[in-house]
């Protein structure tokens, strides 16, 4: 079983009817996305490289023409996360160039495990933006920004994944248990894409199992830039219009120990708040 990829068929699928347009408005809105698949040609994300994948990491690594400005987009997309790795180039951009493709319409399931990482690296970004902006100390570097170089640093990713994972089906239950007919819905999808069979039963598990909000809280708390992606990913997997709904997130953001500058932070950055 492979986290990455239920967390890129999860992309794919999209947990909300809202979840997709959330992910474009924190990647800079449909124009950056736009002009990112004009320069592509229409590209979209390829396992081996190329297309969308390639044109993001030529974009964060530009040093002149329109390549640098859309590589100054991106930066200021990511909130300035590229400084804290050393640079642009440094950034998870393979990954961000799959997610891209899979929210313009592209991302095979041959490439799940590729939009699953640009999904953490989004996050990441997310939470560094947030924590920069709103929060009393200077950021870390976020788990899923840059490619893991060891063994350790993928133990992490993939810990750090699982949890965005199942924070993120968490969230699904705010309004109550989901019931076989959902159960079965969102498998439905899960089985389209192609997960294996140890991915469908963990998923089926994490569907079926009743809400397990202290323990994500218990797994994330003292460690600010985990918890910030944690309510990020929870912002993206439901649509926020139930009082059930926003009561678990004000809950989830307390237990998780964020304020409220950062939590408004993260909201404006999926479109939830006007900046």
């Amino acid at each position: 079983m492979n986290i990455s990829d239920l967390l890129g068929a999860m992309v794919q699928t999209g947990m909300s009817p809202s979840s997709h347009e959330r992910m474009k408005k924190s990647l800079g809105g449909g124009g950056l996305l736009e002009t990112l698949s004009g320069m592509s040609g229409g590209a979209s994300a390829q396992s081996g490289g190329g297309g969308m994948t390639d044109m993001l990491t030529k974009a964060l690594g530009a040093g002149k023409g329109s390549g640098a400005d859309i590589g100054d987009l991106l930066s200021n997309m990511l909130g300035g996360a590229g400084k804290a790795v050393g640079g642009n180039r440094n950034l998870a951009a393979g990954g961000l160039g799959a997610l891209v493709g899979a929210l313009l319409g592209g991302g095979k399931k041959s490439v799940g495990g590729s939009v699953g990482g640009g999904l953490m690296a989004l996050l990441g970004a997310m939470a560094y933006n947030a924590l920069k902006e709103g929060g009393t100390r200077k950021p870390q570097v976020p788990v899923g920004l840059v490619e893991p170089q060891t063994d350790d640093e993928q133990k992490q990713l993939e810990y750090s994944s699982d949890l965005v994972l199942r924070a993120m089906i968490n969230a699904t239950k705010a309004d109550g248990r989901i019931d076989q007919n959902e159960v079965n819905r969102i498998l439905g999808k899960y089985d389209t894409i192609g997960i294996d069979p140890e991915g469908r039963r963990y998923l089926q598990d994490q569907l079926r199992q009743p809400m397990e909000t202290e323990e994500l809280v218990a797994a994330a708390r003292n460690q600010p830039e985990l918890a910030a992606q944690v309510y990020a990913a929870s912002l993206l997997a439901i649509e926020v219009d139930t009082p059930a709904e926003k009561r678990y997130l004000d809950q989830l953001a307390a237990g998780l120990g964020l304020p409220s500058q950062v939590t408004g932070r993260i909201q404006q950055l999926v479109g939830l708040r006007q900046a």
